[in-house]
């Protein structure tokens, strides 16, 4: 029973980073299967672009909106060749700028280029066109919060938020460029009840615009809890600066897929406690819990509930002896491997991330 519990495992995990890989709904064609892809028994849109192309980063959006609207479409492919990497492959369809779309027929390898306006609008109807699809463009939802005149003070001006904004036009080509990162910069934190990542239209609400000193675009603004005049993000405009700069602001632990951190939940002032505890005989453990007792009741907000995990962790260590973490932690694993609810995930991570302190 046991051996199969671990095929199941690993086909499990097997499954879930397929899934993963494929997560993208635009399909990344290369020399190797581009023929296998296209000209089959499907038309195809392809994308021809490099990575540097600001056109290209322009598009990227809309694109992968045209994607996702176009995944279950069975007779259509959404495709993209990166030609930075298959030069040869451009060059065999005569690609000489970037972006270049061509839609491929099915059953042939003849290109027809697209000449028209790079909308996801505009891709589809020419997709349907072509294809004898009638597909309508996904509505994706959104994890940045819009911003107005009548919601920005109840928001970005809430003491207990921390508050990224984004103050962008619409019409601005760098707004555009920067809008699929940040949308995943709110994905990442979208658990966190005291963060939001926010924007506003600058170019309608030009007033709250002028109020914060706005003048180019896009401006991001960072209104933490103690400081509400905001104060400007300098970094860099990549997820990983964004996840870096929030984590290090808030006090928050994620990575940029979202997940909790190994350092998610650790307390520095308990460490030391538990380090104590570790080393002390049966007999002085209990006066070593006592002190963390103590600690625990000076901890407030989100730490306060860690405190209380550490807590819990101490006592159940003295009842049920020292392999009680180091058990714990592999059952906890466990359930980590399964698919569970992101709010389970949390939890289990920040129990497992304190556990570890007492094995």
């Amino acid at each position: 029973m046991e051996k199969y519990q671990q095929i199941w495992l690993v086909l499990g995990i097997f499954i879930l980073f397929a899934v993963s890989a494929l997560a993208d709904d635009v399909v990344v064609l290369t020399e190797d299967n581009f023929e296998k892809e296209v000209g089959q028994d499907r038309g195809a849109l392809v994308e021809f672009y490099a990575p540097w192309c600001g056109h290209c980063k322009k598009l990227a959006p809309e694109y992968e909106k045209l994607g996702t609207s176009f995944k279950k479409a069975k007779s259509v492919l959404i495709g993209k060749v990166d030609c930075d990497e298959h030069k040869s492959l451009c060059s065999k369809y005569g690609v000489s700028g970037y972006p270049t779309i061509q839609w491929f027929p099915k059953g042939s390898l003849e290109p027809k280029k697209y000449e028209g306006p790079r909308t996801t609008e505009l891709l589809a109807e020419f997709v349907n066109n072509e294809g004898g699809t009638n597909v309508k463009i996904a509505t994706m939802a959104s994890n940045v919060v819009v911003l107005t005149a009548e919601n920005f003070n109840e928001v970005v001006l809430d003491e207990t938020k921390d508050v990224l904004v984004e103050f962008y036009a619409p019409w601005c080509g760098h707004c555009k460029n920067l809008a699929p990162t940040y949308e995943k910069v709110a994905t990442v934190f979208k658990s966190e009840e005291h963060v939001v990542i926010a924007n506003l239209d600058a170019d309608r609400y030009r007033g709250l615009a002028d109020k914060f000193g706005i003048s180019g675009f896009p401006t991001l603004k960072f209104f933490p809890k103690g400081n509400k005049a905001g104060e400007e993000y300098e970094g860099d405009r990549d997820l990983e600066d964004f996840v870096n700069f929030i984590n290090e602001k808030c006090g928050t632990s994620r990575d940029g897929k979202g997940q909790l951190t190994s350092k998610a939940g650790i307390v520095e002032s308990l460490d030391a406690l538990v380090k104590e505890f570790v080393a002390a005989s049966n007999d002085e453990k209990k006066a070593v819990v006592s002190r963390i007792e103590e600690e625990v009741e000076k901890l407030e907000g989100s730490t306060a509930r860690h405190g209380k995990i550490y807590l819990k962790a101490a006592k159940n260590s003295m009842a049920k002896g020292p392999d009680y973490a180091k058990n714990e932690i592999e059952r906890l694993q466990r359930l980590l491997d399964k698919s569970i609810s992101p709010a389970k995930a949390d939890e289990f991570t920040l129990k497992k991330n304190i556990l570890s302190t007492f094995a």
